[in-house]
């Protein structure tokens, strides 16, 4: 089950808050925080497109990129003996920890 909404390059987030009978959801990869809301599929969809036109010109009028800025590094977790077996993976293959990391990254992206 998908629950993301795309338009725009935006992505948006969907939950439902069963005690209020609504949807509502917020854009993600931004650096301010975006919400929207909905009684229905059709009125979340309609809100979400509204939240991410009116958040597009904000940053036109605040004259402010509308994405976060992503510096290409991050930490990963994993358990101590995948991180062994990736390393020494990563040895045998002649390639770097980054490498394998990177590699794994790029082909589950593309196969979904």
């Amino acid at each position: 089950m998908k629950n993301t909404l795309n338009y725009k390059g935006f992505l948006g987030s969907v939950h439902l808050s069963e005690e209020d009978e609504m949807f509502y959801g917020k854009l993600e990869g931004i650096s301010d925080c975006i919400m929207f809301e909905g009684a229905s599929v059709t009125e979340l969809k309609s809100m979400f497109k509204e939240a991410v036109n009116e958040y597009i010109e904000d940053c036109k009028h605040q004259n402010k990129p509308c994405f976060k800025s992503f510096k290409g590094s991050f930490n990963v977790r994993v358990k101590p003996e995948m991180h062994k077996r990736a390393v020494l993976y990563a040895i045998e293959k002649g390639i770097s920890l980054n490498q394998l990391v990177q590699k794994a990254i790029e082909r589950e992206i593309e196969a979904a």
